[in-house]
């Protein structure tokens, strides 16, 4: 599925593995992350951009929270990004 809105393009694909499991992966085409933040992205509080986060209001808690109801219910959520390349983030079931 493909969703456009006012700032891009986002794919969003749903995938049935072989062992009964299921992924969700949401793909963005915007100016992807730097790798060194893709493994503190699901930390409170992070942001990887302070200036760019407080100008939209943001908190830094949105993907911590998100990491966590995906732990409760044993998913595991799995970040790729590439600088102008966009980024991946998938959920595994």
């Amino acid at each position: 599925m493909q969703i456009r809105g006012r700032r891009g393009r986002v794919d969003v694909y749903l995938k049935a593995l072989e062992n009964g499991a299921a992924e969700v992966s949401v793909v963005d085409y915007g100016p992807g992350i730097p790798a060194e933040h893709v493994p503190r992205l699901t930390e409170r509080f992070y942001r990887v951009s302070v200036a760019d986060s407080r100008s939209k209001k943001g908190t830094g808690l949105g993907l911590a929270i998100v990491k966590h109801i995906l732990t409760r219910h044993r998913a595991r959520l799995v970040v790729k990004s590439a600088v102008g390349n966009g980024t991946t983030f998938t959920v595994r079931f």
